[in-house]
């Protein structure tokens, strides 16, 4: 759709492993991988998060074994958000990779920082698992407030497991540090999974959040606390969150008074897009150019720019949606 591509959107949940092009594999070893995956099948649906855990890191881990190697995907990756009229993301990158490939944290953020084009900007946060935070991982965990290059961190993997003690504390510590703090929460857990994200650990970004509408208080919670949601419903769908995208419960936060974003999660597993997010929006959930104009605006509305950047980019969505919001 042209008014899709037209919008100057953002993209503020993507797991930069789980980004890397299918296309770079095929490459590297074809053998290895067939040229039309069985997880790419528009029907498929993973069974599991332990089950689409496994497919990503299966895919993932062979391929990001140095910096150069992060280098390489990210050129793709951002080449191909430039593509689709992307002008801002915030991506992660998975933090105990570092100890298993022998390379500091720092080297990997300078990798993809190297990678990025003109005409984009990018922000890098570190994600990690829950149970994170210990052994040799805590001191690096620690030490993050003092990576100049280090947007932020993201609280991700098994939502089933709970969520420790010393989250609380290094999350507040890390925005004190001038770092944003994320969570992934109300996934595969329920309502209760995102009021803890924003109450015991501050967060104000939830990544996905869309199970928060099963509870109307944490919805009405997030909506006085000004939280961001980063959505992901293909993601949603082909992991069984949502039945479908008519059905996802999008819509109902954003009357709620919700800001949520679009984003892809980790297309390498998905087989989606930016521009294909917002158009099975349009056409299988009926959103019309005011709401997916809005989905852009809120993007830009949490985005790390200059404030005259962020009032321009209102200015073009506006424009191109033919109202003054």
């Amino acid at each position: 759709m042209d008014f899709i591509q037209s919008l100057p959107k953002t993209e503020t949940h993507l797991h930069i492993e789980g980004a890397l092009p299918y296309g770079l594999l095929r490459a590297w070893q074809p053998e290895a991988y067939p040229e039309n995956p069985y997880f790419h099948a528009a029907d498929f649906r993973y069974p599991s998060f332990p089950k689409f855990d496994e497919i990503l890191l299966g895919h993932a881990l062979p391929w990001f074994v140095s910096a150069d190697r992060y280098h390489e995907a990210a050129k793709a990756i951002f080449a191909g958000h430039v593509a689709q009229n992307v002008r801002y993301v915030e991506t992660s990158f998975h933090l105990p990779v570092s100890g298993f490939i022998k390379t500091p944290g720092t080297e990997i953020i300078a990798a993809i920082r190297a990678a990025v084009p003109a005409g984009l900007e990018v922000r890098i946060f570190a994600g990690m698992a829950r149970t994170d935070y210990a052994g040799p991982m805590q001191a690096v965990i620690d030490d993050l407030a003092n990576w100049d290059d280090l947007a932020g961190v993201d609280l991700h993997g098994l939502e089933s497991l709970p969520t420790e003690p010393w989250t609380a504390a290094v999350w507040a510590r890390l925005r004190s540090a001038g770092k944003v703090t994320k969570a992934h929460a109300g996934e595969f857990d329920g309502p209760h999974r995102v009021r803890e994200a924003i109450v015991q650990l501050g967060a104000t970004r939830i990544q996905h959040g869309v199970r928060a509408a099963e509870d109307p208080a944490v919805v009405a919670l997030a909506a006085e606390r000004g939280v961001t949601f980063d959505v992901c419903p293909l993601s949603n769908v082909k992991l069984r969150v949502v039945a479908s995208i008519a059905e996802h419960p999008l819509r109902t936060l954003m009357q709620a008074g919700v800001r949520c974003t679009i984003s892809t999660d980790d297309p390498l597993v998905f087989a989606n897009t930016l521009n294909g997010e917002y158009a099975v929006l349009a056409t299988e959930a009926g959103f019309t150019r005011a709401e997916l104009a809005q989905l852009a605006r809120n993007g830009w509305a949490v985005a790390d720019v200059p404030e005259a950047t962020r009032v321009a980019m209102h200015a073009e969505i506006d424009r191109l949606a033919g109202e003054i919001v």
